[in-house]
């Protein structure tokens, strides 16, 4: 099974200014993915797509060639990561070369850890079209999550309101964005939102920290501080 990994680099980020170059911890945060994915294959197989020059530049001074600048229509602010996967898969397509799966580790998931990745990998099989990492959501809909009915009273989302503890709920997840293994079939046929055969493996809080905002990046390098996050 040759997979290859794709670690999607867009610049202009507005929530954290050069985010993707951005140093945590030692290093810029791009580099973290990337060390990530040297554990399972070779550069050969990794491939950061991204339109930025300085953040190609930080790329290939971290000794990873990158095999292509993304075209600009892949990188606005409405370009969807489906595209930039297709993209990429005709990149090495057209150089003769063929993969089964795509790994996604997107650079705002530092803390994930090869431990999470293995797994999502010792998941998949052909049974899947995908396997992702989540976290538990931060809200369940048996338990505090509420809508209007037909009358513009709140009521619970899901169930008859019956469940007096969260933790007597069925537990919900939410995607945290740190691994995504992908079956390259499956990608050809349709766009990964529209799969139904999806496994996943399930994340802690703080290796699921996925960077959007300033405050996000505080709450990082406290982690990091207060040694609560191995690396």
């Amino acid at each position: 099974m040759k997979a290859l990994y794709i670690i999607p680099a867009r610049g202009g980020s507005k929530g954290i200014p050069h985010k993707n170059i951005k140093v945590l911890d030692g290093k810029p945060l791009i580099c973290h993915s990337i060390d990530i994915a040297r554990m399972f294959t070779s550069d050969e197989n990794i491939c950061v797509t991204t339109d930025d020059d300085e953040i190609l530049a930080v790329v290939e001074d971290y000794g990873l060639k990158v095999p292509f600048k993304r075209p600009e229509a892949l990188a606005t602010d409405t370009a969807g990561t489906y595209e930039v996967i297709m993209h990429a898969l005709d990149f090495y397509k057209a150089n003769g070369k063929y993969y089964d799966i795509v790994v996604i580790l997107q650079p705002t998931s530092p803390f994930r850890r090869y431990e999470d990745v293995k797994k999502c990998l010792d998941l998949y099989s052909d049974n899947y079209d995908m396997v992702v990492s989540v976290k538990r959501a931060s809200a369940n809909p048996y338990y505090d999550c509420f809508e209007p009915n037909e009358n513009g009273f709140l009521t619970i989302s899901k169930g008859d309101g019956s469940y007096r503890r969260r933790q007597d709920a069925p537990a919900v997840y939410e995607y945290n964005g740190a691994v995504y293994v992908m079956r390259v079939g499956a990608l050809e046929k349709m766009n990964y939102d529209d799969f139904k055969r999806i496994g996943f493996i399930e994340m802690d809080d703080y290796s699921s920290l996925d960077l959007d905002t300033m405050l996000d990046w505080k709450y990082a390098e406290l982690l990091l501080k207060e040694g609560l996050i191995g690396k």
